[in-house]
């Protein structure tokens, strides 16, 4: 047996797991990389029936228009259901309000949350990887969330011989993350292998970006460069994708898996800290937000 097939048998077994414990999982379904590798692995552990379970997603209204087209495509194909829970209409009520700097990420917590209890959800599975992030490291397979969706690191338990604890008080939930040993390498390797289609986003291709904190950033509906920032057309690829007013993209001539996959190979800086804005904000920040609620 192959690291990957190794990695696949794991992650079959998690998600199996969770549809034989929980009865409301979901799937929470950016169109990143990360959750199309978890989505591909899922339909495979349940065929040849349909999934048991539905897609979550927490549209930020600052996504990138390939994104959600990926995202409306494969839920047509597979037939399955999709939650969206919209961050614009939370700020078009009153409910949350535009941060001073643009970015919506920080502002998907409250749609999440509210999504989570408004449909009984009682396990979240997510694509966060050990190896994206040092507060994401600290965390378990079944990570046990409080009555308000917030993580503490102190309650996470021990998963010997890959035991998994799901039990959870009335109100709480579980998040799950079947990809949690995978790499950033394994995950584009896996892709390779199965002839996965991402989003074209991820490959290197021609787009207007601009500078701004040692990042290349999109334009779009969230805003664009500003006095003293140039808007110029460079050959870029996203190695990770989120909010557009904080996702930046990185220089790149890796226009298909193969070539991604050499890149990968020689790189220093995880993808998280290569290109998301919102991880730079503190030290601290991803941790910060995983207690509020966040992945």
């Amino acid at each position: 047996m192959s690291h990957l097939d190794a990695l696949e048998s794991e992650a079959v077994h998690i998600f199996r797991e969770v549809a034989g414990e929980f009865e409301r999982p979901v799937l929470l379904f950016s169109g990143g990389k990360d959750s199309i590798v978890m989505l591909h692995v899922a339909l495979k552990a349940f065929a040849p029936a349909r999934l048991p379970f539905g897609l979550l997603h927490v549209d930020t209204g600052h996504n990138f228009p390939e994104v959600l087209k990926y995202r409306d495509a494969v839920t047509a194909e597979h037939g399955l259901r999709l939650y969206v829970a919209s961050v614009q209409d939370y700020l078009d009520d009153g409910r949350l309000r535009e941060r001073p700097d643009g970015t919506r990420n920080p502002l998907q917590t409250v749609p999440l949350l509210d999504a989570i209890s408004g449909n009984r959800f009682d396990a979240v599975f997510g694509g966060g990887r050990r190896d994206e992030e040092k507060a994401r490291a600290k965390e378990r397979v079944f990570s046990p969330r409080d009555e308000f969706g917030g993580w503490n690191p102190r309650r996470q338990r021990p998963e010997l011989w890959q035991l998994y604890n799901g039990r959870h008080s009335p109100g709480e939930h579980v998040r799950v993350f079947p990809l949690s040993n995978w790499t950033e390498l394994d995950v584009w390797q896996y892709i390779a292998r199965e002839e996965i289609e991402l989003p074209a986003i991820y490959y290197a291709h021609r787009r207007e970006v601009f500078r701004r904190a040692g990042m290349w950033l999109a334009p779009g509906e969230w805003g664009g460069a500003k006095d003293g920032e140039t808007l110029e057309t460079r050959q870029v690829r996203y190695r990770t994708v989120g909010d557009m007013s904080c996702t930046g993209a990185v220089d790149s001539d890796a226009d298909t898996v193969e070539k991604v996959v050499a890149e990968i190979m020689l790189s220093r800086v995880t993808e998280r800290g290569a290109s998301r804005a919102d991880d730079k904000l503190s030290e601290a920040a991803m941790e910060d937000r995983k207690r509020e609620g966040y992945f």
